[in-house]
């Protein structure tokens, strides 16, 4: 029961960490736990600066699609 709700929050999370993560070359479970113990201590601004690193990798991701319409880069 636990392994599948992790799972789907690995499925459903916007990737955030693990782009940070993999950018700064350290564990990503250690740069989630961060963000837990942090968003307790700064009262919510981790949450709030997540949710702005999600939609920003959400643009960067549809502008890369974006660009690669051109029938010969498929």
């Amino acid at each position: 029961m636990l392994q599948r709700i992790i799972c789907f929050f690995e499925r459903r999370s916007f990737g955030v960490c693990s782009y940070i993560a993999e950018k700064f070359n350290i564990s990503t479970s250690k740069l989630r736990l961060f963000f837990i113990y942090s968003s307790f201590i700064a009262v919510g601004f981790p949450i709030i600066f997540y949710l702005f690193a999600a939609l920003v990798l959400d643009v960067r991701i549809y502008l890369k699609q974006r660009r690669r319409s051109n029938i010969w880069e498929m």
